[in-house]
């Protein structure tokens, strides 16, 4: 019996050895990221056979077999389409800040999707207006309603929406929905959903979800984008949700949501609806041929005088791109950024930005919510405090609310607005959309809806925050361990 046992326990001992050093060689010849690849080790050589477990299901970026040969078979067309977009459009950057020229040099070169010209931008600062808005556009619509979230609850606004697609299906107007697998489970399953389909509405299931795909795909990459496109001229997208915050996790103790959305016509609607065409692909069996003959896709007529590009991003895109897109805007930054996220956890990458930025004179205002829905991302933020306070970063503590908008403005000259928040899941694992708006008077309408936060927020005062206690610094640092993962 003896022998059996050392047998056993021996063999365990080798497995659980071999398996660690298998794993910890992987994670250093996959060349990611320092912290990211620091913090996967930490979890594999800490964790017997469990550290393993949590690696293998979501340590590296697995899309699916189907998903990266589509991703691969159809890039050839996406890129000719995008080519075709180039010769047709023609930007004016004389009367731009130089600073953004570079930043659309990088964008053409990682992503390929041009600057389009002559858009007009209406920033919608609160949920009410915003579901108002679509609402009466999905019951003008004459063709398409295209709607693609990470959340879509039932209840309040939501139902709403759901009722004014009903009508406009009855019209015969052509309604699809992509809702992501996890986000909207609740909706997905729904009797809403159930004769939404029966009418003839298209319901889809992104990057659907299970506990047999585990083995075959990360279940944690996202479909984190929110848009909507009606008869391809009219766009929304930002932080909102397809949720009522009167209703949405109220039981979380963090107050309603305050998210912001913008209302977009011009141009750049053609390229927001293709991203949407293009994610509707990966998730059914229809090629881009067959979609772009019903998807309404189309040349929209000049209805502004705003530069905006889009900036789509997720995994099987190009890696890094979103990230160092980050930094570059960071360090473009000659007077101001004001920047607002819900999930502040940066690598040291973007803390280095933002200290240097301070640092030579740049006011740096970050806005985060008092009350986060993550204990975790709490945490982890608030061990990045103090490095940035040094540094002259403002930090301010908005306590209006759970702020879940993601907006940067530089300079009061151009601005980030869209879906991404600042931290690396969204970096690298989630699909999001960005919109970079090379537009003064845009620039300055965000930055008066950022003003408006400030006043409901407060700011970290250094000394006070140096005194907490020493096991409020221990939950920090123990949380940062794993920010790179977050």
């Amino acid at each position: 019996m003896d022998k059996l046992y050392w047998v056993l326990t021996t063999s365990v001992f080798i497995a659980d050895l071999a398996i660690r050093i298998g794993l910890s060689l992987r994670v250093i010849m996959q060349k990611r990221a320092a912290s990211v690849s620091l913090a996967w080790l930490v979890i594999i050589l800490l964790l017997p056979f469990v550290g393993a477990g949590i690696y293998l299901l979501f340590g590296e970026t697995r899309l699916g077999e189907r998903r990266a040969s589509k991703l691969i078979l159809n890039q050839p067309l996406i890129q000719q389409w995008t080519q075709a977009l180039y010769q047709r459009v023609q930007v004016n950057w004389e009367r731009i800040n130089p600073e953004c020229l570079p930043i659309d040099r990088q964008i053409n070169a990682t992503i390929g999707v041009p600057t389009m010209p002559d858009n007009d931008l209406e920033f919608i600062p609160h949920s009410d207006p915003f579901f108002q808005a679509l609402i009466k556009d999905i019951r003008a619509a004459r063709s398409s309603c295209f709607l693609e979230f990470y959340i879509w609850e039932p209840g309040g606004w939501a139902d709403q929406v759901a009722e004014a697609l009903l009508e406009a299906r009855g019209r015969g107007v052509n309604c699809r929905i992509l809702l992501d697998s996890i986000g909207s489970k609740t909706f997905l399953n729904s009797p809403m959903s159930e004769s939404m389909r029966a009418a003839g509405i298209e319901v889809i299931e992104a990057l659907p979800a299970g506990i047999f795909r585990v083995l075959f795909v990360r279940i944690d990459l996202r479909n984190h984008r929110k848009l909507a496109i009606i008869d391809g001229t009219i766009a929304y997208t930002g932080s909102q949700n397809l949720v009522d915050p009167r209703y949405f996790k109220q039981e979380q103790g963090v107050g309603e949501w305050v998210d912001t959305m913008v209302r977009i016509t011009g141009p750049v609607v053609e390229v927001m609806t293709a991203s949407f065409i293009y994610d509707w692909m990966l998730e059914t069996h229809q090629t881009i041929e067959e979609l772009f003959a019903t998807a309404d896709i189309h040349p929209n007529r000049a209805t502004g005088n705003a530069l905006v590009q889009v900036v789509p991003s997720g995994p099987g895109m190009a890696e890094d791109t979103l990230h160092n897109l980050f930094l570059t805007t960071i360090y473009a930054a000659r007077e101001e950024i004001i920047l607002t996220t819900p999930y502040f956890v940066p690598d040291t990458a973007i803390l280095a930005a933002l200290q240097s930025a301070a640092q030579r004179g740049v006011e740096v205002i970050i806005i985060v919510p008092e009350k986060n829905d993550s204990k975790l991302v709490h945490y982890a933020s608030r061990a990045r405090y103090d490095a940035l306070v040094r540094a002259g970063v403002r930090i301010m503590a908005f306590s209006g609310g759970l702020l879940h908008a993601k907006t940067i403005t530089i300079d009061s000259d151009f601005c980030l607005f869209g879906s991404v928040n600042l931290d690396m899941r969204s970096f690298w694992l989630n699909f999001e959309m960005t919109l970079l708006i090379y537009d003064q008077e845009s620039a300055c309408r965000l930055r008066e809806l950022q003003q408006s936060y400030l006043k409901g927020a407060r700011q970290i005062d250094c000394e006070r925050f140096a005194k907490r206690c020493w096991a409020e610094r221990f939950k920090e640092n123990a949380a940062l361990l794993v920010g790179p993962l977050l």
